[in-house]
């Protein structure tokens, strides 16, 4: 049961890594394109990555924990599966943190789905962003949006990494 549940964890860390990953790989020659331009791009990403990411991310942090819970206490491979878990969480709280207040403000004009209209709204820190805020300071929420994909993406890999580490042991 554990090596089953190890490939599964693996592929799903691999899963949500790579909406983050890609994302980071992009910043550059996002960061080239006027207002326009980035405003008209930042809609694509959903309902895609949205979908992937979230399937990886949630399930990937339940599996871990399982894989966590069944990993005999103080070996190595258990830290490593600890450190992994761990990452994980983090990534995820950089999605709520820094990632999603954003995210609502890009798809404001898309005609969403009942269940995306609810999860773009909820906001749970009320962190959200007005039109005019992000009219007069596009780039700030541009940066942060950008910056939190990067920290997300290096989460992942250090997830990925730490729990391939786990399964070599």
């Amino acid at each position: 049961m554990r090596p089953i549940l190890q490939v599964l964890s693996l592929c799903l860390v691999a899963l949500a890594m790579t909406p983050a990953l890609a994302h980071a790989l992009e910043r550059p020659g996002k960061m080239r394109l006027d207002k326009e331009a980035y405003l008209a791009v930042q809609p694509i990403y959903y309902p895609g990555f949205t979908w992937a990411g979230g399937l990886g991310e949630a399930a990937g942090i339940v599996i871990v924990l399982v894989l966590l819970l069944l990993t005999p206490a103080g070996g190595a491979d258990f830290w490593w599966v600890a450190a992994a878990f761990a990452a994980l969480v983090a990534m995820h709280a950089a999605y709520w943190l820094l990632t999603h207040p954003v995210n609502g403000f890009w798809l404001r004009n898309r005609d969403l789905k009942r269940m995306g209209r609810g999860f773009f709204a909820f906001d749970p820190l009320h962190r959200g962003t007005s039109e005019t805020s992000i009219e007069e300071n596009w780039t700030v929420y541009r940066d942060r949006w950008e910056r939190s994909h990067v920290v997300r993406a290096v989460l992942a890999a250090i997830g990925f990494l730490t729990l391939a580490i786990s399964v070599a042991l």
